[in-house]
């Protein structure tokens, strides 16, 4: 690593800090699988001409000054340095397999077999290869017998908002070559009526300031407690303080935007978290019975960690909005809440909207309080006064004592395509942390990917709890239409 800054060096941000500490030190991977295969000078070319590269924080070396501080120093990217090509297929297992033993892709069980490769390399990547502190953290991997793209970019660089906008200002639309991606619907226009301000506004207003307050103080406490003593119930799929170093398996759930539509009409006012985190609870309840059938009392509790955007729009930001607007400034602007699921033995059949009911009601009492707010600043303020080591600490013991790691993306709404390459799936995970089981979501083209990393000496069958979260939504979507008829 360089040393010794100047003045011209760009101090780090307190969160860019935290992420570059060995017990908090995160990678994100974005993987987008091409519908044809790569062209390597396309792909390089692309990068070179993109805002990626543009981008202080990606043409930028990690350096100390004389007191150990960090700071960003420009430096000239060499594009051959960071994409990172791999000619040779994979097998299941994340090995290479020689050309002389190929196999082809009738052989292989085409697609599947294609993802799980891919899926099982970037799982040996969380673990085992850390990004290079030589050049600016971050790079690119071309799987060409997959026709995929891994990016890995340090967290230190920004959050999955502003990494994800970076990424889609490089894309385009699949219909429209000149068009940058469509990452927020359109909205039509708000009218708000005249109506006369009386006295049951205004006891309103009150109550819900003393809601807030109330809910605020409340899970403030819990998240602090949480931090330095009280821990979830071991179960199986629970991690602890050096699970991070464990080995990784990586498995995928699909979801269809249009089934958790249908289920979040089934009660008013639901929003699509709402029936991601019903579906999660429902998903773990069943893993559970499989794995330990009648081992678990009724309700107990699971704690999750989720990572909520603190800019005032959601989603993926417009790139220049991103850069000149302090509402949605690049970087990582982001808060953690503490979201509770709870084991219900079964969960299948009619009772399968209860799981959005009780998650709905939990996750409006969230939305009243201002917990992600105050994680962030007393992140902030623990970094402020008592530096990096405390505060990446403070993180990891959280981490540690919850079961669950879980953020949800909304990603372009139409087909986009990279280097000219039309783009048939995009997902999004992070290296390996002390739980057992971290899961990210990203939404794409009327699809929802939600990427489920664990430690495989803990959860050995990642596939089968990818498919008990989707048949979770699929029986949630059946109790909607008959609830429905009704």
């Amino acid at each position: 690593m360089a040393r010794l800054g100047n003045f011209s060096d760009e101090p780090l941000t307190p969160a860019g800090r935290l992420f570059l500490q060995p017990q908090t030190n995160v990678v994100i991977h974005c993987i987008a699988r091409g519908r044809n295969p790569f062209d390597i000078d396309t792909v390089k070319s692309a990068v070179e001409s993109s805002l990626m590269v543009q981008h202080p924080r990606f043409c930028s070396l990690l350096v100390h000054d004389r007191n150990g501080f960090e700071h960003w120093r420009r430096t000239q990217v060499d594009i051959d340095q960071h994409v990172i090509v791999t000619n040779n297929r994979l097998d299941k297992s994340g090995n290479f397999v020689e050309e002389s033993h190929g196999i082809s892709s009738e052989e292989e069980g085409e697609e599947d077999d294609d993802e799980a490769a891919v899926n099982q390399y970037v799982a040996d990547l969380s673990v085992s290869s850390p990004l290079s502190m030589d050049k600016p953290l971050w790079e690119l991997h071309v799987l060409m017998a997959h026709n995929c793209i891994v990016f890995r970019i340090h967290h230190s660089l920004g959050d999955g908002i502003s990494l994800m906008s970076m990424l889609m200002a490089s894309c385009r639309r699949a219909d429209d070559a000149d068009a940058l991606p469509k990452m927020v619907p359109d909205k039509p226009p708000e009218f708000k009526g005249g109506k006369a301000r009386d006295w049951f506004w205004f006891f309103g207003l009150v109550w819900g300031g003393l809601k807030m307050v109330w809910l605020t103080l409340v899970y403030v406490v819990e998240f602090g407690v949480r931090c330095l003593l009280v821990r979830d119930r071991k179960t199986v799929i629970t991690g602890g303080a050096g699970v991070e170093l464990w080995p990784r398996k990586l498995a995928t759930a699909r979801f269809l935007l249009e089934d958790m539509k249908v289920v979040k009409k089934a009660i008013p006012n639901t929003t699509i978290n709402d029936v991601l985190f019903g579906l999660l609870s429902s998903g773990l309840s069943r893993y559970l019975d499989h794995r330990t059938p009648d081992a678990l009392h009724e309700g107990l509790r699971m704690t999750g960690v989720a990572m909520v955007n603190l800019r005032a729009q959601p989603g993926l930001q417009d790139l220049s909005e991103l850069m000149r607007n302090s509402k949605a400034r690049w970087g990582n602007k982001f808060g953690l809440i503490l979201l509770p699921v709870y084991y219900h033995k079964g969960g299948s059949g009619n009772s399968s909207l209860e799981y959005l009911k009780r998650a709905k009601v939990m996750i409006d009492r969230k939305k009243h309080s201002l917990e992600a707010h105050f994680s962030y600043k007393i992140g902030d303020l623990v970094m402020s006064l008592l530096g990096p080591k405390y505060a990446s600490l403070l993180n990891y013991r959280l981490i540690s004592n919850t079961t669950f790691t879980i953020s949800n993306l909304v990603g372009p709404l139409e087909e986009i395509t990279l280097a000219g390459n039309p783009i048939s799936s995009i997902k999004v995970n992070t290296s390996s942390i002390p739980q057992a089981i971290t899961m990210h979501m990203l939404s794409y083209a009327g699809r929802a990917e939600m990427q489920i990393l664990v430690a495989k000496d803990i959860i050995p069958d990642p596939e089968f709890l990818a498919k008990c979260f989707e048949d979770a939504l699929l029986e949630m979507k059946e109790a909607a239409i008959e609830a429905d008829k009704t």
